[in-house]
């Protein structure tokens, strides 16, 4: 599998951002490896929280969020997926497929050898996790779902997605900080902007980004479909704490937080919370507050 590598010079400086880099090798399934960041922050031996981002976004995402979290006592992983971040970036559309950014993510948690993860995520972050969930349910302790869903394909997935995934197969130019910022309730800076183009030279960095919005199933017949509705059966049955903490500026996700809380066993009895001014990437528009939220559920959930 041929692949592109961000040259390190492309995160100097990066403002608000100074995690040292970590990395692991995974299978790319063609008899090669690919090199997959995290950020590892906090005590190696506190709980873990694993945060996963979404498309077109990494872990830069979650920079306002960490330090709160790891000062609360735990262990921040925050992956970047790959053809996202630091991560290497497969240079055909083709190379990526939910099943292989599945694999992924799950080589680095065996890896990683985590146990006992309360999983944080947000867009693509769910659809991967939740599924994780649902596949590795030993190792997750709780779940908060933000901006988020595990869809099979069987209903319609609203006219605000179906947009957006015509406009990432159509646009000559896929301008990713400008689509992060198109997604903020909140204005964000022009350096925070360009952190976000940061990992993507140019146009051919970002076969794995235009890929993303094609492989959420969006028909009864799509290839994850099966996997998915099995998903979902176990999460059916999952009475671990499961908190939605969705924000109110999100037309793309909006729907999904009372589905989520009606069909999961471990959303009931939950202080499931709608964050104020927050658009679909709330962690950059309430990082904080989303943070506060994630530490207050870990301490009044203790396992």
């Amino acid at each position: 599998m041929n692949f592109l590598r961000t040259p390190d010079e492309c995160f100097a400086n990066l403002p608000d951002y100074p995690f040292s880099p970590h990395y692991v090798m995974v299978d790319d399934t063609e008899g090669g490896e690919l090199r997959m960041h995290y950020l590892d922050e906090g005590a190696a031996d506190a709980p873990v929280v694993l945060m996963l981002h979404g498309e077109p976004s990494w872990s830069y995402l979650y920079r306002k969020m960490i330090p709160i979290v790891t000062a609360a006592g735990y262990r921040v992983i925050a992956p970047d997926l790959i053809g996202f971040g630091r991560s290497d970036k497969p240079t055909l559309r083709s190379d990526y497929t939910y099943q292989r950014h599945l694999d992924w993510v799950r080589s680095l948690l065996l890896q990683l050898k985590l146990s006992n993860i309360t999983l944080v995520c947000q867009d693509w972050g769910g659809l991967l996790g939740l599924r994780l969930v649902a596949e590795h349910e030993n190792l997750f302790a709780r779940v908060v779902a933000a901006n988020t869903m595990l869809p099979t394909g069987d209903f319609h997935p609203g006219e605000a997605f179906l947009k957006w995934q015509e406009y990432s197969q159509t646009t000559p130019v896929f301008n990713i900080g400008k689509i992060v910022a198109g997604g903020c309730a909140t204005e964000i800076a022009p350096e925070v902007v360009a952190a976000y183009n940061a990992p993507f030279p140019d146009e051919r960095y970002k076969e794995g980004a235009r890929q993303f919005p094609a492989l959420v199933p969006v028909t009864p017949d799509d290839p994850a479909t099966l996997a998915n509705r099995a998903a979902w059966l176990v999460l059916y049955q999952f009475n671990k704490p499961f908190l939605c903490a969705f924000s109110d500026k999100d037309k793309i996700t909006s729907a999904a937080a009372p589905i989520l809380q009606k069909l999961i066993p471990g959303c009931n009895g939950q202080p499931h919370t709608t964050i104020e001014n927050g658009g679909h990437f709330l962690q950059e528009d309430q990082g904080e507050t989303l943070a506060a939220v994630v530490v207050d559920f870990m301490q009044a959930t203790p396992r």
